[in-house]
């Protein structure tokens, strides 16, 4: 049997007024990701997780921000997409553990949500989707609350 393992990565700039969704959940916040799609950094690592896993490249390569068909677009439908093509290859996914940080807000109410949803959107049990948060104490980008970031790794298994 093959294993495979990937790493992923993602930030984006916070703005006031706009949505912060993360991890597939709408968190409620007075600033939100300025990007092209939803700006889901913990979903766009997992993404980048499971395509490195295969060597299949970045999210970016698959969904440019260059492409009006991906503007505004949800994130778990570029996760479902990733999913489906790493199955095409002959891959299942057999976990993931994605870390958020952010200064604020708390995440914590909004863990058990986010675990849900990613689980639901790749097809695999809960306690197999391993969804953290933290604060950098005031330092970065992050502290200073300009943006957010996320980090995952992911485990694949030859189905």
């Amino acid at each position: 049997m093959d294993i495979r393992i990937g790493h992923g990565y993602d930030v984006h700039a916070l703005a006031d007024g706009l949505r912060l969704v993360l991890a597939g959940v709408e968190v409620e916040h007075s600033k939100g990701c300025i990007a092209h799609s939803d700006g889901d950094v913990a979903i766009h690592a997992i993404c980048d997780a499971l395509l490195g896993a295969l060597a299949l490249g970045d999210i970016g390569k698959l969904f440019p921000d260059t492409s009006e068909e991906f503007r505004g677009i949800d994130s778990k439908i570029l996760l479902r997409r990733v999913v489906e093509l790493i199955a095409s290859h002959g891959y299942r996914v057999g976990n993931i553990d994605c870390t958020i940080a952010m200064q604020r807000p708390r995440l914590r109410g909004y863990i058990d949500s986010m675990r849900a949803a990613l689980a639901d959107t790749i097809g695999i049990d809960v306690d197999r989707v391993s969804v953290k948060a933290t604060t950098t104490e005031h330092l970065g980008f992050e502290g200073r609350e300009e943006g957010v970031s996320a980090t995952a790794v992911a485990l694949l298994f030859e189905a």
